[in-house]
């Protein structure tokens, strides 16, 4: 198959610094490779997401010098191409995993998740879901009832201690472990609305993406989706995991980076070209030895 990337913002804010050089490392990746670049609007976020910021972003990366071939602008075989537009599709998916009993109802919410495990949850990875709501085997009818009088979201059933293995062109060999390194996961929220895992798994093979590009910061997530490719019976891509970004502090750029938006240095007289010359990528790991 020809080589199908894409690059997917969230317009929460305005595009910083690093999702950009990831951007660029997604269109110079299409481009060696003869290939095509989609843009994706992952607007499902509905609280935070605007439409001002899909606006912005499709300006600012145009301005830094980025070109796709098919997106919201631009249309294309695979449309619509923003993800509140494709609702049908994730509720389709959604079926044909709890079709294959492959998820469950759970009433928990985060609290409940970390009061379980008795321990306070640092950094951005969800704490590993204990389970509590695993082994309630409800009826139809029982999940209809309980849906009527509380929040009810379907988590993913994964394999116990099974082992999750890929090839990441970036990073090299990763290899996680169900139920230890990450838990049942959510892939429908009590809302009505697909996760961000979910969603994501049902848009790339529907685009036909042949090598997904993003931070390495998705690693994990990448374990999970791995699992949802092959419940649903697709075919999985590859995945190139650019390294991150970092403030003076160490910590990876936001949108709370306001002065590292592309709006803000695009706004202080910096030219693309000298906005492109900040993304000098470190090195590999491979590179580096470790």
């Amino acid at each position: 198959m020809a080589y199908r990337g894409r690059i997917a913002p969230s317009p929460t804010g305005y595009m910083h610094l690093g999702h950009a050089r990831t951007f660029w490392a997604a269109q110079e990746r299409a481009r060696a490779n003869g290939g095509k670049l989609v843009l994706r609007i992952e607007d499902l976020d509905f609280a935070r997401c605007r439409p001002e910021f899909v606006q912005a972003i499709m300006e600012d990366l145009s301005w830094l010098g980025l070109a796709w071939d098919e997106g919201p602008d631009l249309g294309g075989m695979f449309a619509p191409y923003t993800q509140s537009e494709r609702l049908d599709r994730y509720r389709a998916a959604f079926d044909i995993l709890r079709g294959r009993g492959v998820v469950y109802p759970c009433t928990c919410s985060r609290q409940d998740v970390l009061r379980a495990l008795s321990a306070p949850h640092q950094g951005e990875e969800e704490p590993v879901y204990p389970g509590t709501c695993r082994s309630k085997n409800l009826s139809s009818p029982e999940i209809t009832a309980l849906s009527a009088k509380t929040k009810v979201s379907w988590r993913f059933r994964v394999p116990d201690r099974a082992p999750i293995a890929f090839q990441d062109l970036c990073f090299g060999p990763q290899s996680y472990e169900a139920g230890r390194h990450f838990g049942d996961f959510i892939v429908w929220r009590h809302d009505g609305i697909p996760s961000y895992q979910l969603a994501v798994v049902v848009d790339d093979h529907a685009m036909q993406i042949t090598e997904v590009v993003r931070g390495a910061d998705l690693l994990m997530s990448t374990a999970r989706q791995i699992l949802l490719y092959n419940a649903l019976g697709y075919s999985i891509p590859q995945f190139y995991h650019c390294p991150l970004m970092t403030d003076e502090n160490g910590a990876r750029l936001a949108k709370r980076h306001d002065a590292l938006s592309l709006r803000q240095l695009r706004a202080s007289g910096l030219s693309p070209e000298e906005v492109r010359r900040m993304f000098a990528s470190p090195r590999t790991p491979a590179e580096q030895g470790t």
